[in-house]
Protein backbone atom coordinates (compact mmCIF):
# COMPACT_ATOMS: atom_id res chain seq x y z
CA UNK A 1 0.00 0.00 0.00
CA UNK A 2 0.92 3.34 -0.63
CA UNK A 3 2.55 5.15 2.48
CA UNK A 4 0.77 8.56 1.21
CA UNK A 5 -2.54 6.58 1.15
CA UNK A 6 -2.29 5.68 4.79
CA UNK A 7 -0.98 8.53 6.12
CA UNK A 8 -3.84 10.82 4.55
CA UNK A 9 -6.16 7.68 5.98
CA UNK A 10 -4.58 8.28 9.25
CA UNK A 11 -5.15 12.02 8.95
CA UNK A 12 -8.78 12.02 8.30
CA UNK A 13 -9.18 9.11 11.06
CA UNK A 14 -7.38 11.65 13.73
CA UNK A 15 -9.60 14.35 12.01
CA UNK A 16 -13.02 12.80 12.96
CA UNK A 17 -11.83 11.50 16.15
CA UNK A 18 -10.86 14.79 17.37
CA UNK A 19 -14.11 16.61 15.84
CA UNK A 20 -16.15 13.98 17.85
CA UNK A 21 -14.26 14.94 21.16
CA UNK A 22 -14.95 18.30 20.09
CA UNK A 23 -18.24 17.65 19.35
CA UNK A 24 -19.41 16.13 22.73
CA UNK A 25 -17.41 18.73 25.03
CA UNK A 26 -19.73 21.31 22.93
CA UNK A 27 -22.78 19.46 23.71
CA UNK A 28 -22.13 18.99 27.22
CA UNK A 29 -21.52 22.54 27.62
CA UNK A 30 -25.17 23.01 25.57
CA UNK A 31 -26.76 20.61 27.92
CA UNK A 32 -25.39 22.46 30.92
CA UNK A 33 -26.67 25.66 29.93
CA UNK A 34 -29.99 24.20 29.17
CA UNK A 35 -30.10 22.23 32.32
CA UNK A 36 -30.64 19.25 30.37
CA UNK A 37 -29.38 15.65 31.04
CA UNK A 38 -24.95 15.74 30.96
CA UNK A 39 -22.65 14.06 28.66
CA UNK A 40 -21.15 11.02 31.68
CA UNK A 41 -17.33 12.55 32.17
CA UNK A 42 -15.96 9.18 31.38
CA UNK A 43 -17.48 9.59 28.25
CA UNK A 44 -15.35 12.66 27.65
CA UNK A 45 -12.40 11.15 28.96
CA UNK A 46 -12.66 7.83 26.47
CA UNK A 47 -13.77 10.43 23.89
CA UNK A 48 -9.63 12.23 24.36
CA UNK A 49 -8.31 9.18 24.93
CA UNK A 50 -9.55 7.75 21.73
CA UNK A 51 -7.01 9.97 20.18
CA UNK A 52 -9.25 12.70 20.54
CA UNK A 53 -7.03 15.04 22.61
CA UNK A 54 -7.10 18.17 20.75
CA UNK A 55 -10.40 18.29 20.42
CA UNK A 56 -10.93 17.72 24.04
CA UNK A 57 -7.89 20.52 25.01
CA UNK A 58 -9.71 22.95 22.11
CA UNK A 59 -13.33 22.48 23.60
CA UNK A 60 -12.28 23.01 27.40
CA UNK A 61 -10.22 26.38 25.74
CA UNK A 62 -12.56 27.66 23.15
CA UNK A 63 -15.58 26.79 25.19
CA UNK A 64 -14.27 27.42 28.50
CA UNK A 65 -16.07 24.20 29.61
CA UNK A 66 -14.90 21.50 32.44
CA UNK A 67 -12.06 24.37 32.93
CA UNK A 68 -12.64 24.06 36.70
CA UNK A 69 -11.98 20.31 36.91
CA UNK A 70 -8.90 19.97 38.03
CA UNK A 71 -8.93 15.92 36.30
CA UNK A 72 -9.69 17.86 32.98
CA UNK A 73 -7.01 20.88 33.61
CA UNK A 74 -4.47 18.13 34.38
CA UNK A 75 -5.35 15.18 32.02
CA UNK A 76 -6.22 16.28 28.89
CA UNK A 77 -3.35 18.08 27.90
CA UNK A 78 -1.22 15.12 29.23
CA UNK A 79 -3.47 12.55 27.30
CA UNK A 80 -2.57 15.40 24.32
CA UNK A 81 1.08 15.13 25.02
CA UNK A 82 1.18 11.55 25.13
CA UNK A 83 -1.06 11.75 21.62
CA UNK A 84 1.83 13.83 19.97
CA UNK A 85 4.53 11.97 20.93
CA UNK A 86 2.78 8.75 19.70
CA UNK A 87 2.10 10.13 16.81
CA UNK A 88 5.32 11.68 15.79
CA UNK A 89 7.04 7.92 16.99
CA UNK A 90 5.10 6.62 14.48
CA UNK A 91 5.52 8.79 11.84
CA UNK A 92 9.07 8.76 12.18
CA UNK A 93 9.53 4.64 11.51
CA UNK A 94 6.97 4.64 9.39
CA UNK A 95 8.44 7.32 7.34
CA UNK A 96 12.29 5.61 7.23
Amino acid sequence: MDKTLIAVAALAILAVLNIISFGLMAYDKQCARKGKRRVPEKRLFLAAICFGGLGGVLGMKLLHHKTRHWEFKAFFPAILIVQVALLAAAAYKFLL
